[in-house]
């Protein structure tokens, strides 16, 4: 039987955390199918010049073999008041092998009350504010803590899909995929010098992103900045 992987779409996310691990994914060959799931299938703002449609609806979709919530930044925040995505993800959350996120999308798996006990990553930015859902917060790129694993920002979702190309087709089916998409990064500034960087410098831009994304949500808005 065919085992489905959802990506979950909703408005002002970030594409790179949706199309980067569906890239991975939809290389596993004809035993998985890849599908992007929304409300309804109009095109969908995402927060660059990219608009994404999704290919079947929540009510398509009811038994997933894996879900993928991508993030982003506010259109995330606010996905996290929305109780159509969240019911969808509570229900389908039932009888998933795993559920899934890049980036800030663990934020919305703690919204559904998903993460509660939970070790999750998230971007950094915002990775203090897992608690306020009952998460433990790593640093770690990804975290594998059975049928939750969560990624870290934007393209750590790429690992992330690697890793679960791997768990759930083997070794040689993910090797294969990392060869197909050529996943081999050498960024031209060499990789980040985390002890050197002022990420509490960032803190009030991170603060302003939700303060502004939940002010028609004041309970959620008090949950997070309270």
């Amino acid at each position: 039987m065919t085992k489905t992987i959802a990506y979950a779409l909703y408005p002002g996310l970030t594409s790179l955390d949706l199309v980067g691990p569906l890239t991975v994914t939809a290389a596993l060959g004809p035993e998985f199918e890849t599908v992007v799931v929304a409300r309804d299938l109009e095109p969908l703002d995402s927060d660059t010049a990219l608009r994404l449609a999704a290919t079947s609806t929540f009510a398509d979709v009811t038994d997933p073999y894996c879900v993928v919530v991508p993030g982003g930044t506010i259109g995330t925040f606010a996905a996290c008041a929305d109780e159509e995505l969240l019911d969808w993800l509570r229900s389908v959350s039932a009888t998933a092998e795993v559920m899934a996120s890049v980036c800030t999308g663990s934020l919305i798996l703690g919204a559904a009350g998903l993460l509660e006990g939970r070790p999750a990553t998230t971007h950094w930015g915002f990775r203090d504010l897992l608690p306020r859902f009952g998460a433990v917060p790593s640093t770690e790129r990804w975290v594998d803590d059975g049928d939750v694993v969560t990624a870290a920002g934007v393209s750590a979702g790429i690992d992330m899909a690697l890793h679960l190309a791997r768990r759930f087709a083997g070794e040689d089916a993910a090797r294969a995929a990392q060869l197909v998409i050529e996943y081999d990064p050498e960024p031209p500034l060499g990789p980040i010098d985390w002890e050197a960087a002022d990420l509490s410098s960032y803190q009030p831009i991170m603060r302003e992103v939700v303060r502004t994304a939940l002010a028609d949500h004041p309970d959620l808005l008090a949950r997070l900045t309270g």
